[in-house]
């Protein structure tokens, strides 16, 4: 399936073959492009840069520009076997809207984020006072995307409070997969398989 980010990596070996996926935030495709060719999944993808739209549509991608903040009202419930939402879930303007949406639209979504309680990031900010820049969170605070910071254990209660399944979690420091202990501490990524109760 070619060299995928880490968090994709996760997704890409976890969703089965033949499925219909929808991936919000797909970036120029990767993902996508992946699920296609090794597995023939149905891959559709939003994404809002025209840049990367273009280039998933040069990998022949059904990919459109959208905001996942806005446009995901517009798919059907249950239009898809699952939704993505890979390293996005902190730039939109109402991540519970969207998680709304994405267990609305599939059967069971991913999500993956950057985790802000890491070691690294707590050092950062009570040594130095100032906020972090790391290798998954390479900008300064005046130019980042991020908006909303969170930590594995506050998708861990958010998911608890909406009533979330989390049916299985990932974690990462770098390429390297860690165990759930500590995760919020020693994890710098999470990577979460989500479904509604009930």
């Amino acid at each position: 399936m070619g060299e995928l980010r880490p968090d994709l990596a996760i997704i890409a070996a976890q969703v089965p073959p033949g499925v219909r996926v929808l991936d919000v935030g797909c970036g120029d495709g990767a993902l996508l492009a992946a699920l296609r060719d090794g597995k023939g999944v149905d891959a559709r993808g939003l994404e809002i840069d025209g840049g990367n739209v273009a280039a998933a549509v040069a990998r022949g991608l059904s990919v459109v520009q959208g905001d996942a903040d806005v446009d995901l009202a517009a798919y059907p419930d249950r239009s898809f076997d699952y939704a993505v939402l890979s390293q996005t879930l902190q730039t939109v303007r109402r991540p519970d809207r969207v998680l709304d949406d994405l267990l609305r639209i599939g059967e069971r979504a991913f999500v993956s984020f950057p985790n802000f309680a890491h070691w690294r990031t707590r050092v950062s900010l009570l040594w130095g006072g100032r906020m972090p820049v790391t290798r998954l969170l390479p900008e300064a605070w005046y130019a980042t995307p991020n908006i909303h910071h969170l930590t594995i254990d506050d998708f861990r209660a958010f998911a608890r409070e909406r009533g979330v399944r989390i049916e299985a979690a990932w974690f990462l420091a770098g390429t390297q997969r860690l165990s759930p202990a500590a995760a919020n501490f020693r994890a710098e990524h999470a990577v979460f398989l989500l479904s509604r109760n009930g």
